[in-house]
């Protein structure tokens, strides 16, 4: 008679499959993600310079009338929105990426895990795309009608597209990032390496923490550090409290139960 498995212990399922079938399956589910994000490719490429044209609009729309961004490589007209095209696609396959992953991982989780596992990747993909929408439609406009505005009498400003498109990504990438704060919280307190009232007790630090992190990936002006820090600091309390609720999920005691008895 098989002993009931504790929590240290992994399902049986995960426990009988040699370790020539994990790497076939990592392989196979490797493979799936590389060809949806070349599908995705394929499918956004010929739409790369429109594409281009839409994330540049909000520097475009605020340069005087006559000047437009120049490329001053001559191979930017074609790498900047194949570069583009390839980063858009991962975007647009991170859903069936994370899906990928979590059917690698699933038969190795406990019923418990996989109550909290699928939406915390739901909701890191949601809140992913959010930062980056927030920082295209809120950021950016406020950003270069500053950086516009404030430059010295006389000067032409003419962006260069490769330099657009390398700040726009990095600050997409900040964003999205930042918006993961309340996952991050989550796992925290799941692991047990904090707990919500020692979180909660450290929240002038974090707020602090939040403008310093804010005055790294962004630019040196305060507009873009406190629209960064300020949603940073209220998606920590959101992630204070969705901890406390997946503790009292984790404490039901029917999660000491394998995910697939």
């Amino acid at each position: 008679m098989n002993a009931k498995p504790d929590g240290n212990q992994l399902p049986p399922e995960q426990q009988e499959m040699p370790l020539i079938e994990h790497l076939l399956e990592l392989r196979n589910r490797l493979l799936k993600m590389v060809l949806a994000v070349l599908v995705c490719f394929a499918a956004i490429y010929p739409f790369a310079n429109e594409l281009y044209l839409w994330l540049s609009e909000p520097i475009r729309s605020l340069l005087p009338v006559g000047q437009t961004m120049i490329a001053t490589d001559v191979t930017s007209p074609f790498f900047a929105p194949l570069k583009l095209a390839l980063v858009l696609a991962v975007f647009a396959a991170i859903p069936i990426i994370l899906y990928q992953l979590w059917s690698f991982i699933a038969p190795g989780l406990y019923a418990h895990e996989k109550r909290l596992a699928f939406p915390l990747l739901f909701t890191s993909v949601i809140l992913f795309y959010a930062g980056a929408a927030f920082a295209y439609y809120v950021v950016f406009p406020l950003v270069f009608g500053f950086f516009t505005a404030i430059g010295p009498e006389g000067i032409v400003e003419l962006p260069d597209i490769t330099s657009y498109l390398n700040f726009v990504l990095k600050m997409f990438f900040a964003f999205g990032v930042a918006f993961e704060i309340p996952i991050a919280t989550v796992l925290l307190i799941l692991t047990g390496a904090t707990t919500p009232a020692d979180l909660a007790a450290k929240r002038p630090y974090v707020v602090v923490g939040c403008f310093i992190i804010g005055m790294m990936l962004t630019p040196p002006d305060i507009i873009s550090q406190t629209l960064l820090a300020v949603p940073m600091w209220i998606l920590f309390e959101v992630g204070i409290l969705f901890g406390r609720l997946a503790k009292r999920e984790v404490a039901d005691p029917e999660s000491d139960e394998p995910a697939g008895q």
